[in-house]
């Protein structure tokens, strides 16, 4: 309790000073070329932006050679668990986070005020959530959920779903692909999703599959939000395996003729050729002890050398090994191996699946923006590297994107998705979440065998006007806010 004190007083004295960013190059996160001034802060915001005479009473910081653009926004992050043991999320304000936006891929706090006042005062990073589509099935069907729900079972659904947007839910989730919410029917989304549009929320979907169906699985999305009259945003848009890999175009294509309809349909990406997940979805069909369906999604994704085991309860021994290396560890061939693995309580893994075009393709999307998919405590690289990843790979060395419209993505499109309409943008009056970077030198430092390095370019991170990242550090000030709908 004395340290949270602390924390709260160390804020109000920084925000009754006034902080000048001097010199910058300002990358608004509107698109449009960057510029050169100077930016006051003061009272947690953006109060003015030119040429800005100092005062003594001023803090200066430098910003010759620097690149001052809006704190970056994670629309689909995982710190749930990650933030209550660590506030200070040094993993995420390190690579520009000001904002994290968790459950995702239908799976989130319950009840959401509860999981806010845990939170609130002891944040560094600003927090708004989504309720989880999974979690109100197992609200309601416990553990008898693969099956389709009841019309009785939807209706108490759609009342936990009303509660949860009325504590400020930014709008449902799905995780069409895990278990707890497959064996839904597109009605019973359909028909959750009108309570959440009716509340101005957004229906984030993790779809059915990324995989041999995700065309398919997108026509559904889309219907989703068509019939329910909701936003539709496609989470980490991805070309799972090598049975849809270069039809990434095709997706773009059915997206793109929604919107010309009239749909509101964006999508977001994470900047790596591997995802992670749970190696069940490996074989989509379900038949996890079929051999015939363990060796053709094997195949799938390349062979068992392409499946990197990060966690596994059962064979502990397994984990940072690919499941090639499993199934010689255990002297049996790899179905066999993966079928004990899913009998004995399953594993996360990351797969090895996607093909770099077809990350290129939706990162030069217009409607796509940045996502990590990552979080506190994540063993992808995605949780400590996305947004550095982004800046120095993508812009950078590859050039597939300018750095203006890069910023964009990552702040000013994922807020106006969420209607936050206070932040991601350097505009007189919004909220001071900022990030300076050296854009000559941001990159990220995560690997797949060492995914919690910190990344390097990013000089100060404000939230609020309050600095939770300066000189390779956090600062240990906790300005973060719960943003509601």
């Amino acid at each position: 309790m004395c340290v949270f004190a602390a924390a709260v007083a160390v804020t109000v004295t920084a925000q009754d000073r006034s902080i000048v960013v001097r010199n910058a190059q300002i990358i608004d996160g509107t698109g449009r070329s960057a510029f050169k001034a100077d930016v006051r802060i003061q009272n947690g915001k953006i109060v003015r932006i030119g040429k800005i005479k100092i005062a003594t009473k001023d803090e200066i910081v430098d910003g010759t050679g620097l690149v001052l653009a809006p704190g970056f926004i994670d629309i689909h992050n995982h710190s749930e668990s990650g933030l209550v043991r660590e506030g200070t999320a040094a993993n995420q304000v390190s690579q520009g986070l000001t904002t994290l936006i968790i459950g995702p891929d239908g799976g989130s706090p319950y009840p959401l005020s509860e999981y806010f006042s845990k939170l609130d005062g002891k944040i560094a990073v600003n927090v708004g959530s989504f309720i989880g589509h999974a979690t109100l099935r197992e609200q309601v069907m416990k553990d008898d959920y693969l099956r389709k729900a009841t019309d009785a079972e939807i209706a108490e659904m759609q009342k936990l779903l009303e509660q949860a947007m009325r504590e400020g839910a930014l709008g449902l989730s799905s995780g069409l692909e895990y278990d707890v919410g497959f064996s839904a029917s597109t009605e019973e989304l359909i028909a959750l999703a009108k309570v959440a549009a009716k509340h101005g929320g957004v229906y984030m979907t993790h779809m059915r599959d990324e995989e041999e169906g995700m065309l398919d699985a997108l026509r559904e999305a889309i219907r989703i939000g068509r019939e329910a009259k909701i936003p539709v945003q496609i989470s980490h848009i991805k070309m799972g395996n090598s049975s849809v890999w270069n039809k990434s175009a095709e997706a773009v294509a059915i997206i793109d003729e929604a919107r010309k309809a009239g749909q509101d349909v964006t999508a977001d990406a994470y900047p790596y050729t591997a995802w992670a997940s749970t190696i069940t979805v490996l074989v989509p069909s379900r038949k996890h002890e079929d051999r015939s369906e363990v060796q053709k999604g094997i195949n799938a994704i390349g062979g068992p050398n392409k499946v990197l085991i990060t966690s596994c309860s059962a064979f502990p021994a397994y984990e940072g090994k690919t499941l090639e290396q499993a199934a010689a560890i255990a002297g049996k061939d790899p179905v066999d191996t993966y079928i004990e693995i899913v009998k004995k309580g399953g594993a996360g893994v990351i797969g090895y699946g996607m093909a770099e075009s077809d990350v290129k393709t939706f990162y030069q999307t217009p409607w796509v923006m940045v996502s990590s998919d990552g979080g506190i405590g994540s063993r992808h690289p995605r949780g400590t590297g996305t947004f550095t990843r982004v800046l120095g790979r993508f812009v950078r060395e590859n050039k597939w994107l300018t750095l203006e419209d890069a910023v964009r993505k990552m702040s000013a499109m994922p807020a106006a998705r969420l209607g936050l309409k206070d932040r991601g943008l350097i505009k007189k009056g919004m909220k001071a979440d900022l990030v300076l970077f050296d854009p000559s030198t941001v990159i990220d430092n995560a690997t797949f065998t060492d995914p919690q390095v910190f990344s390097a370019g990013i000089k100060t991170v404000f939230v609020n006007g309050i600095k939770v990242w300066d000189q390779g550090k956090t600062s240990g000030h906790l300005p973060g806010r719960i943003l509601k709908k």
